[in-house]
């Protein structure tokens, strides 16, 4: 047996595929959407991808199992409860899948979703009794559990999943013996929890000693803790939950069909249809000249997580970007389901070298330029856009806090006769938040530099 594991940073995102030596297969588990990284592996092994499992129906991305379905044959396993537009094998708890020497035994573990598996894995060629690792999904974390208040919309409310979460992971999973290797499908940085671990691998019996969400309690307070304090889900999270149960058009025909260059006069008639202009530059270089009213949300940072946060997914999506790097946009945007691509800015900003009146310049400051001046504090407010937890560990005194992903809905309480200083912890947020001003038609603001990080750098105070 071989076992691999794989990790989009952007998206702290792990997916996983299981070889069977003997029987030549692959059993891909979760995987993302782009889907050539699990076939080139196993073209290099010699084996087919015969399977696809999803854990459950992922709310912050799009996974790839039709892609897999259609590219490879496979077949797509879902927990007997999950409801779907594509035909699949419904997994009911203890069924399994047997592929030479690996065997897959599904535990039903509904709790951060309701359809939620997880899969224990067995190499039969050394132990039938005692497994090799369980694939948790969402349902258990290194250093956390998986939220249970994702699917309100749905219909399920977080006391009624956090009551699942608590029976799946007390009466299946911690009854694992305490040196099966934990696999989770999201790592730290991830909004499916509140407390995940960089760590990649763990164990049943670690996360027992160290788990703040395993130690002894009642499912009560089990359910108050795991329900309160958990950061916003992006707006996106579920229209992907929805998404991943529907027939859709797969990743490569999507970007054969939208993936085109447009010249600035085909973007310009665009922009008056109402599509969104998406600059996926980095701040320093959108700071230094960009298309008036585009929304920057640089490749650098957390791309995918504020594009699906910031961006109308029913407006088409036109990209500007570095000549290039078009199309890692365009699948990223895919990731989350963010298919509506009108094109991209062929040549990308040169293609406004002869016309300067389209273009706007974003004003930086440093933390010694706003104390140098005077008049600062009498004309302005400071605007931190970080979250409300990172606010409240720390802020510039006097400023207001609105976090990036409610500043859209919240432009109109910003003064109108004030020049505002934009910042969050390090720029990355902040450009986001200045080119939503800008489109918003707020002309008087500034980018403050390295945000409150180099504010702090500079021996400035923090209230």
């Amino acid at each position: 047996m071989i076992f691999k594991r794989y990790y989009l940073g952007c998206l702290a995102h792990a997916s996983y595929m299981i070889i069977s030596e003997k029987a030549q297969e692959a059993v891909v588990v979760d995987p993302q959407r782009d889907t050539e990284l699990y076939i080139l592996d196993a073209n290099q092994l010699g084996v087919r991808i015969t399977h696809v499992f999803l854990t459950h129906f992922h709310a912050d991305f799009v996974a790839g199992h039709l892609e897999l379905r259609d590219s490879q044959g496979a077949t797509i396993h879902l927990g007997e409860k999950a409801m779907a537009e594509y035909e699949f094998v419904g997994m009911k708890d203890q069924s399994h899948v047997d592929i030479g020497e690996v065997r897959l035994l599904v535990l039903e573990t509904p709790g951060h979703s309701p359809e939620s598996i997880s899969i224990v894995i067995y190499d039969l060629n050394k132990d039938n009794e005692h497994p090799y690792a369980v694939l948790t999904g969402d349902t258990l974390f290194i250093g956390d559990v998986g939220r249970p208040d994702l699917r309100a919309s749905l219909g399920w409310s977080a006391d009624q999943l956090g009551g699942m979460l608590y029976d799946s992971i007390h009466h299946k999973l911690l009854r694992l013996p305490d040196d099966t290797l934990i696999y989770p499908a999201h790592g730290a940085g991830s909004l499916c929890g509140k407390k995940l671990s960089d760590e990649t691998v763990s164990t049943i019996g670690e996360q027992k000693k160290y788990n703040y969400a395993l130690i002894e309690m009642s499912k009560q307070n089990f359910i108050n803790i795991v329900t309160e304090n958990q950061p916003d889900a992006p707006s996106y999270f579920t229209y992907d939950a929805i998404l991943n149960t529907k027939e859709r058009q797969t990743l490569d025909s999507t970007m054969r069909k939208t993936l085109k260059p447009l010249n600035i006069d085909e973007l310009l008639e665009l922009v008056d249809k109402g599509v969104q202009i998406l600059d996926v530059r980095e701040p320093e270089e959108y700071a230094g000249a960009h298309l008036r009213g585009s929304i920057n949300i640089g490749l650098g940072g957390k791309f995918a997580t504020w594009a699906g946060t910031i961006l109308d997914n029913k407006r088409p999506i036109l990209i500007i970007s570095n000549p290039g790097r078009e199309q890692e946009a365009a699948v990223r945007l895919g990731r989350i389901g963010y298919d509506n691509i009108a094109g991209y800015l062929q040549d990308g900003m040169s293609a406004l070298s002869n016309r300067s009146d389209l273009i706007s310049r974003t004003q930086k400051l440093t933390a010694q330029e706003v104390c140098e001046e005077r008049e600062f504090t009498t004309n302005s407010m400071i605007l931190d856009v970080r979250s409300d937890s990172e606010w409240k560990s720390g802020h510039i005194e006097n400023s207001i806090n609105i976090p990036l992903n409610h500043l859209t809905e919240r432009v109109s309480d910003l003064p109108a006769n004030k020049f505002l200083l934009v910042h969050c912890h390090g720029g990355y947020r902040s450009s986001i938040a200045c080119s939503i001003l800008e489109a918003h038609g707020i002309e008087e603001f500034a980018d403050l530099m390295g945000g409150i990080s180099a504010w702090e750098s500079a021996h400035l105070p923090i209230n």
